[in-house]
């Protein structure tokens, strides 16, 4: 019997299980938008999962891009994922606070960063926390371990690519930010930024993925970005405000064996602080 559910997510019951093993290494990737009114480290210090880290997704970034969330240099990202003790070979845990929101651009990050055996945990802290599961407030003075990058570029859509993207329209965009946001009829949290889509972008908007902060199944991701008009047999590039939930896209996409895909970093951030890129409104 094929199985219904991604090969990238875990279940509390799973991670549970193995909160004592030493290769088993837990990352608490929460993040969260002003108006969600959620302090990640605030949480962290009030509550974990035993031996997890703090991934701090503001600082863990390229701080000279001028842009929130993007990729640092592959040294830069090794060094401080090591310093969390985290070794590349290690079997790697990432959850956030509501489960499949944060959790997967880190997951995206480490995977492109070189690290093969990294997953999500389903439900977040969230989940975690109404079943009942064991916390902590201890937080754990790791010591440091190698993390040896070995970077792919062909996961990673830069400005220049994403221009040239939109003008031969060679490959599907996938936006995951909110649909009012998508159609220009809200603004962005960001000041002074534009809102609307990429010319031919299509709106995959995050909540779509899972329910009770747990992914979806296999056939319900599928029927969901087939409905949005994605064909899943053609190459994808995925976005949304600041490059940290389209991510949720990419996990989706990587679940159904699609791995023809790249994340835009800069992603609306970029794209819709200029002034002179291609911004459409409404449904389509």
């Amino acid at each position: 019997m094929p199985d219904t559910t991604s090969a990238f997510v875990v279940s509390p019951d799973w991670l549970e299980q193995r909160l004592d093993d030493p290769a088993v290494k837990i990352v608490d990737a929460s993040w969260y938008l002003p108006a969600q009114n959620r302090d990640p480290r605030a949480e962290y210090a009030m509550a974990h999962i035993p031996g997890a880290v703090f991934f701090d997704q503001d600082t863990i970034a390229d701080l000279t891009s001028g842009l929130p969330h993007t990729l640092p240099a592959p040294d830069i990202f090794a060094q401080a994922v090591g310093a969390l003790g985290i070794s590349d070979t290690d079997t790697i845990v990432v959850y956030d606070g509501p489960g499949i929101f944060t959790a997967p651009r880190v997951w995206w990050s480490l995977r492109t960063m070189g690290a093969k055996n990294v997953f999500v945990l389903d439900g977040g802290m969230d989940g975690w926390n109404s079943e009942g599961r064991p916390v902590t407030t201890e937080v754990p003075a790791p010591a440091p371990a190698t993390f040896t990058p070995v970077f792919d570029p062909a996961a990673v859509t830069g400005f220049q690519e994403m221009s040239a993207i939109i003008a031969s329209g060679d490959r599907q965009i996938a936006d995951a930010r909110g649909v009012g946001r998508f159609t220009g009829d809200e603004a962005e949290p960001r000041a002074g930024m534009r809102s609307g889509h990429m010319p031919g972008a299509r709106s995959l908007p995050l909540g779509v993925f899972s329910k009770g902060g747990k992914l979806k199944s296999l056939e319900e991701l599928r029927s969901t970005i087939e409905a949005a008009g994605i064909d899943l047999s053609r190459p994808v590039v995925t976005t949304c405000g600041s490059g940290v939930t389209a991510a949720i896209i990419s996990l989706a996409l990587q679940s159904l064996g699609h791995t023809n895909n790249t994340l835009y970093d800069g992603s609306w951030s970029e794209w819709g602080s200029k002034p002179d890129t291609a911004v459409v409104t409404g449904k389509e």
